[in-house]
């Protein structure tokens, strides 16, 4: 029995669109075929028909009439993520969305309902939500030897400066709605099924040749659930520390050099107390000897694990649009994000530059 293939049209040949997207999907030729690209760029075109064989248009749109497409990805800029979405959407298509998938929940809440209308899948890009690393700081978790999580932080830093379109507000850039959605998808995840309170501060540094923020530091708190920070900085010229740290009442978890660590004990075998009824004894601070357990996990080696993200995402979409699955990534999970991206640029609207 022939197994069956998906057509693909990829609407965008950027950094996105052709190094991430067309990059996987070229080589997956038992689940895939792009048969169909957009670029307003000639060359970009060129390639796209040299190397994959297809149909390339300099519209967009007009792309969405390629006859026999199954799913469109959605690799242009920002801003065209909601717009652009909803047209393939209702052209019938069933459709991947780079991140952010939108910066307002509203126009989130419009792409989930033309999905529903159109009996399509819709399917928010995520592709670290499939780290092999973060899935076993998932699974650490939910084992419990940690205890109550208390405390999540997650750090992206380095020192880079930019004057790219990702700069621009007016392009829905800046490294939030950038970068931000790789480590706010995780940290929702964390953060547990409730809708967190926000707060963020957001910077537009003289790193940014544009107007939008190359500093985020974004707190999610609420009864219940942990506090998740994460930080996003382009300032970081030492780093910014361990890229996850996980607090809680047993022992803590850290990534160091790409592996898992850490440190719990049972609370059965700890050492038993009563609280004080005099003053401290001795004038000394409390001590105990408690039973540490201390454990290490290490990914696979892989060439490109960011690429393997990618192979993960589309092997799921692949089952879902084969009836063999569900989404690892839900537009409901992925509107809580859009709803913390919202709140953070509400608290901090950045002063605009003229072109």
């Amino acid at each position: 029995m022939a197994r069956t293939i998906i057509n693909v049209a990829i609407a965008g040949q950027g950094r996105s669109g052709y190094d991430i997207h067309a990059r996987w999907l070229r080589e997956a030729t038992d689940q895939y075929r792009i048969v169909a690209v957009a670029d307003l760029m000639g060359v970009r075109r060129k390639e796209a028909v040299a190397a994959f064989g297809c149909k390339a248009y300099p519209d967009a749109e007009a792309m969405l009439a390629h006859a026999g497409v199954d799913l469109v990805v959605n690799a242009l800029p920002n801003y065209l993520h909601p717009p652009f979405t909803l047209a393939a959407l209702r052209a019938g298509r069933h459709v991947v969305c780079e991140k952010p998938s939108a910066t307002k929940v509203a126009d989130m809440d419009r792409m989930i309902a033309a999905a529903k209308k159109a009996r399509r899948v819709l399917a928010p890009f995520q592709n670290s939500r499939f780290s092999p690393v973060f899935r076993k700081i998932q699974e650490v978790i939910a084992s419990g030897v940690l205890g109550e999580i208390l405390h999540v932080r997650i750090a992206h830093g380095g020192f880079a400066r930019r004057w790219d379109w990702q700069t621009r507000q007016d392009l829905k850039g800046g490294s939030l709605n950038n970068t931000g959605p790789h480590p706010l998808d995780q940290a929702v995840m964390l953060f547990g099924p409730r809708t967190p309170k926000v707060f963020a501060k957001l910077v537009s540094g003289p790193g940014s040749y544009g107007d939008a923020d190359d500093f985020a530091a974004v707190t999610l708190y609420g009864p219940g659930s942990p506090t998740v920070e994460v930080l996003i900085n382009a300032y970081a010229a030492y780093g910014s520390g361990p890229s996850f740290l996980v607090e809680g009442a047993y022992g803590g978890l850290t990534v160091r050099d790409g592996s898992v660590l850490w440190r719990y004990f049972d609370p059965a075998k700890a050492p038993k107390h009563r609280l004080m009824a005099a003053w401290s004894d001795r004038r000394g601070y409390c001590h105990e000897t408690l039973p540490w357990v201390e454990k290490s996990w290490s990914p696979p080696k892989i060439a490109d694990s960011f690429q393997a993200n990618s192979k993960a995402f589309y092997d799921n979409l692949y089952d879902v649009l084969t009836g063999k699955g569900q989404l690892v990534v839900t537009p409901a999970q992925v509107r809580r994000q859009v709803a913390v991206l919202e709140a953070c640029h509400r608290q901090n609207p950045l002063k605009k530059r003229k072109a």
